[in-house]
């Protein structure tokens, strides 16, 4: 969309949902505190934006010793957002295996505004039963696909029309691993776009640098709901950087509905009480993402590669070969055991490998 077109034409509404404090523990650890959550919701709560979510960085339930141990209990962080919220909706993320029909509905009884439920983007029949258990509780829900580059455009348009008939009130896809270009956002989402009559969603990671761009064609393939957090806090690399992707929105012509400058304290709070230091797109976040390999897996590639004496970014081709996903936190103990054993060969260092 031109600036001229931009100004002729009438603003389209976007709307902007931040799971900073969800998909933001992912890069502390899941150890973000009372004082922390409560600071950043009342931010972003000044700063209208539209839902906030909160958890531990894999979703309801997910506080475990194989995901992390989060500081807090999903009962604890739910009530001090719900409490510091008073226009901005409440939003949560769970991942069946992870999170239960209990946790939606310990959920409910928080009154959050809005439950994301996410299954890897070829097993939507997952969502089923938590997404008709919402439906008949009468509250918003969106149905999401994970590690959707594994997936064809015409697959993710079948999956998402799934989620529909499921009781999903929003659909759309997540780039886990920061693996898109744009043109890769801009066909799968219009397919998806094509397919169903709910709002359409787009999450990004930004480990190829490009989840700005990767978030704007998105929008101007059909999503209406894009996902971005403060200074981009999230796993590995980050996410898309919120208080950069609203500005260029509005250039744009689209309508967030946010005020600027409160937006860029909430960002600067963010900054100073949430992370030691904002994302970066360091070697391994770049290699994280030419692999395709989810980007919460970081730290723990980190950590196993380091105690085996491997290269990490062997680890992280290896991983994309074996199309590892969220949940498969273990396979990153086999594949550093393997090479350190010499049994698994080395990985392309290109781009071309993937």
């Amino acid at each position: 969309m031109s600036q001229q077109a931009a100004e002729s034409s009438p603003r389209q509404p976007i709307l902007i949902h931040d799971p900073t404090l969800r998909d933001g523990h992912h890069a502390v650890r899941h150890q973000l505190g009372r004082d922390q959550l409560r600071a950043y919701a009342a931010a972003a709560d000044a700063a209208r934006v539209p839902v906030v979510e909160v958890g531990h960085g894999n979703g309801l339930g997910a506080s475990s010793l194989q995901a992390g141990r989060a500081l807090l209990s999903d009962e604890a962080m739910l009530s001090v957002v719900r409490d510091a919220l008073t226009t901005t909706k409440l939003g949560v993320f769970m991942l069946p295996g992870w999170g239960t029909t209990e946790s939606i509905r310990l959920a409910v009884s928080y009154d959050v505004d809005l439950v994301r439920i996410g299954t890897h983007c070829t097993e939507s029949d997952l969502a089923e039963r938590h997404l008709g258990l919402l439906r008949d509780a009468g509250v918003d829900a969106h149905g999401v696909l994970l590690m959707s580059h594994m997936a064809s455009p015409e697959r993710l348009a079948e999956e998402c029309a799934r989620l529909v008939e499921f009781g999903a009130t929003g659909v759309g896809i997540l780039d886990s691993s920061g693996h898109y270009l744009p043109q890769d956002v801009s066909t799968r989402i219009a397919a998806i776009r094509s397919a169903v009559s709910v709002p359409v969603i787009f999450h990004g990671h930004n480990n190829l640098g490009m989840a700005v761009a990767n978030s704007i064609a998105a929008a101007e393939a059909g999503a209406t709901i894009l996902d971005a957090c403060a200074r981009g806090f999230g796993a590995g690399a980050g996410n898309t950087q919120l208080e950069v992707l609203v500005p260029v929105l509005e250039r744009l012509g689209y309508d967030t509905g946010i005020d600027l400058y409160r937006l860029l304290d909430a960002a600067d709070i963010a900054a100073r009480e949430l992370m030691p230091a904002p994302p970066t797109i360091d070697s391994i976040g770049v290699v994280s993402g030419l692999a395709g390999v989810f980007s919460g897996f970081k730290n723990r590639v980190l950590d196993v590669a380091a105690r085996e004496g491997v290269d990490p970014r062997d680890v992280f081709f290896e991983l994309g070969r074996l199309q590892a996903v969220a949940g498969q936190e273990d396979l990153i103990e086999d594949v550093a055991l393997a090479l350190r054993a010499g049994s698994t060969g080395q990985r392309e260092r290109t781009a071309s490998h993937v």
